[in-house]
């Protein structure tokens, strides 16, 4: 009995999903507050500033969710 294998290696990448948005949010260090999620960083920012000009909490927790796929590198 013989047995063949064929490898080969083929490049691959990670990017960011097309058809997926990218997702900002954060939370105060202090209390735990958290601003409304938005597809875009400005917004989230400014609640975060307008939180700490009410509470002067000045640290937050920052999150940038996305999602990913692996592909083929041409």
């Amino acid at each position: 009995m013989s047995i063949k294998a064929v490898m080969r290696y083929v490049r691959h990448q990670i990017t960011e999903h097309p058809d997926a948005g990218v997702m900002f949010e954060a939370e105060c260090l202090h209390c735990g507050w958290k601003p409304t999620p938005a597809e875009d960083s400005a917004s989230v920012d400014v609640e975060c500033m307008s939180h700490t000009g009410r509470s002067g909490h000045a640290g937050f927790r920052r999150i940038r969710t996305s999602f990913a796929m692996v592909v083929r590198a041409e």
